[in-house]
């Protein structure tokens, strides 16, 4: 049995999973917003959306299946409320889900993530006169 604790609703997250198609098995990767996680233990289940051609798509994937393969977080999202059904009804910009920084990021990281240069800024070096090449004339 796997325990996802850090995973939650909101995230962007990356499921792969076995699939069997003509005796062959390989790994599909599905990669939305967790939409909802329901029940605990064996019987859990999360449902995964996201958009794709421009039509929602929702895979439920139950996590005690031995075709689960590995769960991954892209982006951590900032929501307040368990159950995200009301994403089903927004489209374009209105469906993406704003996402939390976490205080654990390097700030170095954060930079890069936000565009911003991460080079020391140019400044005008200080050049010092030695007394002895002054007094020379």
């Amino acid at each position: 049995m796997r325990q996802f604790k850090n995973a939650n609703v909101g995230d962007t997250i990356r499921v792969q999973f076995k699939i069997i198609e003509e005796g062959s098995e390989r790994i599909q990767t599905f990669e939305g917003t967790l939409i909802k996680v329901r029940g605990s233990g064996v019987s859990q289940t999360m449902t995964v959306r996201k958009i794709s051609f421009g039509v929602g798509v929702e895979r439920i994937f139950p996590t005690a299946s031995p075709r689960f393969a590995s769960m991954t977080v892209v982006r951590r999202g900032k929501v307040r409320r368990s159950k995200l059904y009301y994403m089903r009804q927004l489209s374009g910009k209105a469906h993406t889900v704003a996402f939390q920084e976490d205080d654990k990021t390097p700030k170095a990281s954060k930079e890069v993530a936000a565009g911003v240069k991460t080079t020391p800024a140019e400044t005008p070096a200080k050049t010092e006169v030695s007394p002895t090449a002054t007094s020379a004339s």
